[in-house]
């Protein structure tokens, strides 16, 4: 389906620079189950003009025209993006180190994709195109049923913390990876960091000023896919929180696991520790009304080693100014917190929602980057190998789909944790762990696709990453904690 994705891609290309000569196209992100993008020409995009690019692809579709794959130098790609003014792909090009490049070409027209293309437009049978907001939403079929169109869902929060990304990157002047290769080159990334930081610090302030503004918030319930960040977020929220005169008093979700005798088993029978229903959810809620009503609580505390519950010695109880923060996959679920107001409560969704294209007609995957920090940490903190981490990913994803991303717009704030000169660090550390991984491994592939994937960057060293940094949680160094 991927290959189907891209031909879609370059097929809206090719028919919107038929019927206007000097725009620009950009691939964003998905969205809604759809693709995201913007065209800049001459005048605003209209929906006129999007119902026209849409007959004009089924026109190039319905011709069944052949998609060649064709071999050049560097060099002569060079030449040919020149000529087309494409500067996003001429950097990429000037600042990478492969000497030959696949181009394919359509009706004449030459482009870049990473990635395999359909063999011709015919097989594009199932897609819809549509205006939406500042540009369109591309729909394509699922895996699973690859005749039948996605429904699409609109996710106005996710529109928008996205929008404020697009404004990062060009505040940084890097929104592809070619400008920041140049960065790397010329030495100006010290400085893109320092900005890029103070960017995180200046949103996380912001989100602890709504939750002042807001005034009866009792509880902070943070949430977001794996490698996410939220362990860091959370601590420099405290921070901020206390800037605001609060007392930030944070409780693990950890230690609210039923025994494991009693953990609910998923289809093949383990032990679902990822369900919400892992949780004691009676105990939770109780614990919380008592500490928000003032009480002294005895809370209890998780044995991973026996499986069993535990209790702490000492009552715990709330000092005035307090706000109780908690952080874990489930924050969003209503289920979770079902007896606290909701006017009681602040929710934050945290995502890796990366604010870089490779160019403009290739995006990078938000699970790249999540993917590529979990492989650095896994292998830095805990042990794990490369290979062990890409194992356990797709069942990591399932669990994200079913736990987190449905819930993502009952946020009340949203906060972006990538940096966008984040890839540069890690490459060294993630591409070693890469090299690890054997032909015979049932994910060499998929190593194979993401050491090519970083050997698009320059690298830098971490010790230019503030100590405070959300990337610290992945290649060490934190002042939050130390591994």
């Amino acid at each position: 389906m991927k290959a189907y994705r891209r031909t879609l891609q370059f097929v809206l290309i090719c028919a919107t620079l038929e019927l206007f000569k000097e725009a620009k196209i950009t691939i964003e992100h998905t969205l809604g189950e759809g693709l995201f993008g913007e065209i800049h020409k001459d005048h605003q995009l209209t929906e006129e003009d999007v119902k026209a690019i849409k007959v004009k692809m089924l026109e190039i579709i319905k011709k069944d025209i052949k998609i060649n794959k064709v071999s050049v130098t560097r060099k002569k790609a060079i030449e040919i993006f020149e000529m087309y003014k494409m500067e996003d792909k001429v950097k990429l090009l000037k600042t990478i180190s492969y000497e030959n490049l696949k181009l394919y070409e359509l009706n004449g027209r030459y482009d870049y994709f990473y990635g395999d293309m359909e063999p011709s437009t015919g097989v594009l049978k199932v897609f819809d195109l549509f205006k939406y907001e500042s540009g369109f939403i591309l729909n394509y079929p699922s895996e699973k049923e690859p005749d039948k169109l996605i429904e699409f869902k609109e996710q106005k929060k996710l529109y928008e913390i996205f929008h404020e990304t697009e404004k990062w990157g060009n505040i940084l002047g890097a929104s592809d990876v070619g400008s920041l290769n140049e960065k790397v080159i010329n030495g100006d990334i010290i400085n893109i960091i320092r900005v890029a930081e103070a960017l995180h610090e200046k949103k996380i302030a912001y989100i602890a000023d709504m939750i002042k503004e807001k005034k009866d918030i009792k509880v902070v319930l943070i949430a977001g896919p794996s490698s996410s960040g939220k362990t860091t977020f959370s601590k420099r929220l405290g921070v901020q929180l206390r800037v605001n005169g609060f007392i930030p008093v944070p409780i693990s979700l950890d230690d609210y696991f039923l025994n494991r005798k009693d953990t609910p088993k998923d289809e093949n029978g383990n032990c679902d520790f990822e369900s919400i229903y892992a949780l004691d959810l009676k105990l939770f809620n109780e614990n919380l009304k008592d500490l928000m009503n003032g009480k002294k609580v005895v809370l209890p505390r998780f044995n991973f080693k026996n499986g069993e519950r535990e209790w702490c010695q000492e009552a715990t109880s709330l000092p005035e100014k307090s706000i109780i923060i908690i952080e874990g996959i489930h924050g969003l679920n209503e289920l979770l917190t079902s007896s606290i107001p909701k006017d009681k409560k602040f929710k934050i969704y945290i995502s890796a929602l990366t604010q870089l294209n490779l160019d403009n007609h290739n995006r990078i995957a938000t699970t790249d980057v999540r993917i590529i920090r979990r492989i650095v940490r896994d292998y830095l903190s805990r042990g794990y190998g490369g290979e062990e981490t890409l194992k356990m990913w797709d069942s990591v994803r399932k669990g994200e789909e079913k736990n987190i991303f449905v819930f993502q717009e009952e946020a009340d704030a949203m906060f972006n944790s990538t940096l966008v000169y984040e890839l540069c660090a890690l490459k060294k550390y993630a591409i070693i762990e890469l090299d690890k991984i054997k032909e015979d491994s049932p994910v060499y592939d998929e190593g194979v696709r993401l050491k090519s994937f970083l050997n698009f960057f320059k690298e830098i060293d971490v010790e230019y990453v503030p100590e405070n940094s959300i990337l610290r949680e992945f290649v060490g160094g934190s002042c939050f904690y130390k591994y």
